[in-house]
């Protein structure tokens, strides 16, 4: 798929250097699902790497981070207000915010994030789609198993104004959201493969995660090809937008 213009991959930080050594880092596992032949961009906003003009771009992909949103850090800051023109200023653009991406995104867009009551999730888990979940152009993807892989201890507790919940769960209210026609967040992460959430498992033993937490949460690890499918998906949607 040859785009005249890329995607930007927006990324806000990195795995732990013991999956990157093994996996490559955020976003490689993003390329991967939307594409190989999909043009991308790469922007480090976390290291302060410039934000691209908003008429470069085909379509916006913002990593997850071991950040916090609510750190509020002045990369955060500012990348919170180009995210807001481009939402408002380039309606027609697709955006699709993954995990940390995902909350940032709501919180420019005027929602709240914050620590999860209910503190950590973590591993592969069942997702419940809303009924608009199910009609959605991106989401309606996963209609059919809607399992995905998670690890986030903040989350969108108020969704932004006008936003419409696309899938929630027991842990939190707000999986997924959609805010106009074009701009997306998920709390799940569609780029980690089952491989890559055993890593993390491991890799939060004794930082948030006790050995039987580990054990008991790595049974459960399963590929979720259907949720990894809302990349490719997404590609297309931007493929559509320049065609």
């Amino acid at each position: 798929m040859n785009h005249s213009k890329p995607i930007a991959i927006i990324k806000t930080g990195s795995t732990f250097p013991q999956i990157s050594a093994h996996y490559g880092d955020f976003d490689a596992w993003i390329h991967q699902g939307l594409g190989s032949a999909t043009d991308v961009m790469v922007v480090d906003a976390e290291q302060g790497g410039p934000l691209p003009a908003l008429t470069e771009l085909a379509g916006v992909v913002i990593t997850g981070s071991h950040a916090m949103v609510t750190d509020q850090a002045p990369w955060m800051r500012e990348l919170m207000r180009w995210l807001y023109t481009l939402v408002h200023e380039v309606v027609q653009m697709p955006v699709l915010g993954l995990c940390f991406g995902h909350q940032l995104l709501a919180r420019a867009l005027g929602g709240e994030v914050a620590d999860n009551p209910m503190g950590l999730e973590v591993g592969t888990v069942a997702l419940r789609l809303t009924g608009a979940g199910r009609q959605d152009a991106l989401l309606g993807a996963i209609a059919g198993h809607p399992w995905a892989q998670v690890v986030h201890r903040q989350s969108v507790l108020t969704p932004p104004p006008g936003a419409t919940v696309l899938a929630s769960n027991v842990h939190d209210a707000c999986q997924a959201f959609r805010y106009g026609e074009r701009v997306w967040g998920v709390q799940f992460h569609p780029e980690f493969s089952a491989d890559v959430m055993r890593a993390y498992l491991q890799a939060l033993r004794g930082e948030g995660l006790s050995q039987q937490q580990v054990d008991s949460h790595l049974p459960e690890v399963r590929e979720c090809d259907d949720a990894s499918a809302i990349l490719g998906r997404f590609a297309q949607l931007t493929a559509v937008q320049v065609a």
